[in-house]
C-alpha cells in the first residue's frame, strides 16, 4: 500500500486510480508499482485530493 492518507481524494478520483492500477497490473506491473503510478496519474490530472 502506498504511504498517504487517500480519504481526501473524491469517489470519482478513486475509482479511476483502481482502474488505472488494474491496467497497470494487466500490463505485468507490480502490485506497488501499479499503485504507485495509478496514484501519480490521478494527481498529475486533478492536481491531488479534494480542495477545501
Amino acid at each position: 500500500m502506498s504511504k498517504g492518507d487517500k480519504s481526501s481524494y473524491t469517489d470519482k478520483q478513486k475509482r479511476e486510480a483502481a482502474h488505472i492500477k488494474q491496467s497497470e497490473k494487466k500490463e505485468g506491473k507490480s502490485e506497488k508499482t501499479a499503485e504507485r503510478i495509478a496514484w501519480a496519474t490521478v494527481n498529475k490530472q486533478d492536481g491531488g485530493g479534494k480542495k477545501s
